[in-house]
């Protein structure tokens, strides 16, 4: 019965101290709650319990007419280039030839060493590339031919003597007028292509005494062709300087 007693006297006072402590820590939070400036009511909620119980026909009609009160408005307009002029097919040969003339004609003032320093690296790097696939080619023809070291490097040579004849071909051809880069010419164009022939038709000849027929035939049915080699190896970035345009 004392223990008892005790025990709920124990209980008794730690209730006590308790309830105590939470009206001691309640009193300072209303203090402190007090002494904060007062802040601003929290806003209504817009949406209305007849907004919530609405049907949605009732929604879109009030959507509608909100959006009926907004002011009109309409989007910029786009600018717009004028219509590009239609070009005549003469008159696209006639300003192909005009930027042909400009980029190959000798300029106003320009010497024969500015033209060739201008000129010289530009036809270089055009033929950079076809350079390198037409010496494969032939490297590959040469293999399935047999063609020995020997007979390659007597070809080379042989090369540089045609080299040296298209040359001296071709800037006679455009110091006559042949071959212009200020008109077009079709006729001088074709006479030079069949002077150019013959020295292709001779080139063939002096391979023809370095290679047998089997060879010269294997290197056919590889798929070489020896006139596109020399095409592309001539170097006709050492051309001469055309006259200057006419005035």
């Amino acid at each position: 019965m004392a223990r008892a007693t005790r025990l709920l006297a124990a209980t008794t006072l730690v209730g006590l101290g308790t309830s105590v402590w939470l009206y001691l820590d309640n009193r300072a939070l209303r203090a402190e709650l007090g002494a904060r400036p007062a802040e601003a009511p929290p806003r209504a909620d817009t949406t209305s319990a007849e907004t919530v119980s609405a049907t949605p026909g009732d929604l879109w009609r009030t959507h509608e007419a909100r959006s009926a009160k907004l002011p009109a408005t309409r989007p910029p307009a786009q600018p717009e280039l004028p219509p590009a002029p239609k070009e005549s097919r003469l008159e696209r040969r006639q300003r192909r030839l005009q930027e042909f003339s400009a980029m190959f004609g000798r300029h106003d003032g320009e010497t024969e060493e500015e033209y060739r320093a201008r000129i010289g690296p530009m036809i270089a790097a055009g033929l950079a590339m076809p350079r390198m696939r037409v010496a494969e080619y032939r490297r590959v023809a040469e293999e399935r031919a047999g063609v020995t070291p020997e007979q390659s490097k007597q070809l080379d040579e042989a090369f540089t003597k045609v080299y040296d004849d298209v040359l001296d071909y071709t800037n006679k051809a455009v110091a006559d007028g042949l071959l212009s880069p200020y008109e077009r010419n079709v006729a001088g164009w074709l006479e030079y292509a069949g002077g150019l022939g013959g020295l292709l038709g001779e080139a063939q000849g002096q391979i023809g005494q370095i290679l047998s027929p089997a060879q010269m035939q294997a290197m056919s049915d590889a798929g070489f062709e020896w006139g596109e080699y020399l095409g592309a190896n001539a170097p006709w970035e050492k051309l001469d300087a055309p006259p200057p345009p006419p005035r």
